[in-house]
């Protein structure tokens, strides 16, 4: 079985994710939803993995890519498949399972930390993020990679596992398959440094991101580990 890579633009790539399918062998297809492309069947997947863009999960008019994209969440949730969702990704897993998606009250662009809530500590897919991949030490409060502007309401019978500061709701868990995550756990140095390109604050961006993202990409490791191997 297989890993399906949904892309819903260009720029936002699966990074780390499929850096790490091809050194594990493990097969995978990527199809760039935003620019046209047809998925295949699911039938030949184990394992969904829905990226992230800048449109809204409320501009499905104007995208209507996005509703194919939700489509094939609902038929992966369906068909009782693993399912990763990364920043939009995450908004249209929540939208799929009732869960209202909108603006929140300001952006959330960088480097900040993310605390496991209760549920977050208990379950072993989060605690493998929240293990120092350099020292092995559990952290509950880590630093993670955002840029979103909007957030989402929990799902109806979906688990909380980790909030930040300005927004609560960072990931969850529904089922035992299904993760939405707000931050991007599978960026890459370029792919920051590549978004931050002509923006006045690209030399801080580039010194914290040199500090804090070899911990950073050993952590998200740590989670594809199990999530791309378990079941």
């Amino acid at each position: 079985m297989a890993v399906l890579i949904i892309k819903n633009i260009h720029t936002e790539g699966p990074g780390t994710i499929e850096e790490f399918l091809r050194k594990e062998d493990i097969p995978f297809h990527i199809v760039e939803l935003g620019s046209g492309q047809i998925p295949p069947p699911l039938e030949s997947y184990n394992t969904l993995v829905m990226l992230g863009g800048p449109m809204g999960v409320y501009d499905m008019e104007t995208y209507p890519h996005l509703m194919a994209g939700s489509r094939i969440i609902r038929e992966a949730i369906n068909r009782d498949l693993k399912v990763l969702g990364i920043c939009l990704g995450s908004q249209m897993i929540a939208h799929c399972l009732g869960a209202d998606v909108y603006p929140g009250p300001e952006k959330e662009i960088g480097w900040y930390h993310i605390e496991l809530t209760g549920d977050g500590l208990k379950d072993p897919l989060m605690r493998k993020l929240a293990i120092h991949p350099g020292v092995g030490d559990f952290w509950r409060k880590f630093m993670v990679f955002h840029w979103h502007s909007d957030t989402f309401k929990l799902p109806p019978g979906a688990t909380l596992l980790a909030s930040s500061a300005r927004y609560k709701n960072q990931a969850f868990k529904f089922g035992n398959n299904i993760y939405g995550f707000q931050f991007h756990v599978e960026v890459t140095k370029d792919m920051i440094m590549h978004w931050f390109e002509g923006m006045s604050d690209v030399k801080k961006m580039r010194e914290e991101t040199d500090r804090i993202y070899e911990e950073y990409a050993g952590r998200a490791i740590n989670f594809y580990k199990i999530f791309f191997k378990k079941g």
